[in-house]
């Protein structure tokens, strides 16, 4: 069994190219039954998410699978060039990538931690359609497992970062000023709740849009108004900040729906989805300042950076190994269950001729050999699982191959 995953992300395209490859959650959930119904693979998961998508995959030894062509299929693109965007990963790498993202070490923003939930649902939504395998499931836990940790344990200085929290400080950084402004939401999902929160706590006048069609009790964070969806072209004149954060297909602005209105003052623009909820041709429109995605980077590494990724690394590290062990002891009980076997009919070859001369009813003696046949299975695995926890891992795999070879025929 090997462990393989395909990924893009903000680093390696732009974020048109991103959207072609997007998944939502329903189509993510088909896709993956799909691809579970392919040939060598026992397990798949699909990770999908703003800045990144990434096809996972358990796959059988010996067995060619080519994910790209999995997932090219599974999207109806037809077109290779876009294969140089993508990475590989295997085994090893693939799993020490996913530990250190999950741990946010490999996110647009260094610690933030959407990207914990984020995997934590991928892995939930392969439990609900039956796709994950004991091998991934295991992965996804441990790598969660090291997210909690990490945050937990290790003070990256920023707090709870996001995309929204980077838009905010690099506004700022330009002598931006979010109080008092007039912020406009669209959309309430969990980014959408998430940057209307922030700009609330930085001082923003915040409106939410929310769509009528929605039963239920919708909750918008505490402190913002809310106003329909639908009215969201009449409000927008009065916004200097819009912010659009969903998960809809199709654009919340266009350009055509900017002529029947008229700007009286300069309006930034935010546009936080992948695919673009915000069609490109708005931000060339004259007092208008579009960013997407793709605009808030930052490639400085201050000491204090540097020392919290070290300490994070030290805790991937401890959780790959201790990946490793499960996965090597995985593959190793049936052996080990092989060689209990052996000694336990070895023992009863060997005292078979005293059993069979000790007087006493037959009924007495098939329950003594049952019960040596338990005792000495116990005293099998006692040792044999003494060793694994008082030996490294290679050293006890070289215990089993030599017991091994003692029962060899």
């Amino acid at each position: 069994m090997s462990i393989s995953m395909i990924g893009i992300d903000h680093n390696r395209a732009p974020v048109d190219i991103r959207a072609l490859f997007a998944f939502t959650r329903k189509n993510a959930g088909e896709a993956m039954e799909k691809l579970k119904e392919s040939a060598g693979i026992h397990g798949c998961i699909i990770l999908s998410t703003c800045n990144r998508l990434e096809l996972w995959a358990s796959v059988e030894d010996g067995q060619e699978v080519s994910l790209y062509d999995c997932l090219c299929r599974l999207k109806g693109i037809h077109e290779s060039s876009y294969k140089e965007f993508f990475v590989s990963r295997e085994d090893q790498e693939a799993v020490e990538h996913l530990l250190y993202l999950t741990s946010g070490l490999k996110s647009q923003i260094v610690g933030e931690d959407q990207i914990l939930t984020q995997v934590k649902d991928a892995l939930s939504l392969a439990r609900e359609h039956f796709t994950t395998d004991s091998v991934l499931e295991v992965l996804f836990r441990m790598a969660v497992t090291a997210g909690k940790r990490i945050k937990t344990e290790v003070p990256f200085s920023h707090g709870n970062p996001s995309v929204i929290h980077q838009a905010i400080q690099f506004l700022e950084k330009q002598g931006y000023s979010m109080n008092g402004k007039v912020c406009m939401v669209i959309g309430n999902g969990e980014m959408g709740k998430v940057a209307a929160q922030t700009l609330r706590e930085s001082g923003g006048d915040v409106t939410v849009t929310v769509r009528q069609y929605r039963s239920g009790v919708v909750n918008i964070p505490l402190g913002c108004k809310r106003i329909d969806y639908g009215d969201r072209m009449e409000y927008l004149p009065q916004c200097d900040i819009v912010v659009s954060a969903t998960a809809s297909p199709n654009f919340t602005l266009r350009e055509e729906l900017f002529e029947d209105i008229e700007l009286n003052k300069t309006i930034i623009l935010i546009d936080l989805a992948v695919p673009r909820d915000i069609e490109p041709e708005v931000g060339r429109m004259e007092g208008v300042t579009l960013y997407d995605m793709d605009s808030f980077r930052t490639e400085a590494c201050s000491v204090e950076l540097s020392e919290n990724l070290e300490a994070a690394g030290a805790i991937v590290r401890e959780q790959m190994d201790e990946f490793y062990q499960w996965l090597d002891g995985r593959d190793v009980i049936p052996r080990i269950q092989e060689i209990k076997e052996e000694a336990v009919h070895d023992l009863n070859l060997r005292i078979a001729k005293i059993l069979k001369n000790t007087p006493m009813e037959d009924t007495d003696r098939d329950k003594l050999v049952q019960a040596v046949d338990t005792a000495a299975g116990k005293v099998v695995n006692k040792l044999i699982f003494g060793l694994r926890d008082s030996l490294n891992q290679e050293a006890f795999l070289e215990c089993v191959a030599g017991l091994e070879k003692i029962y060899e025929e």
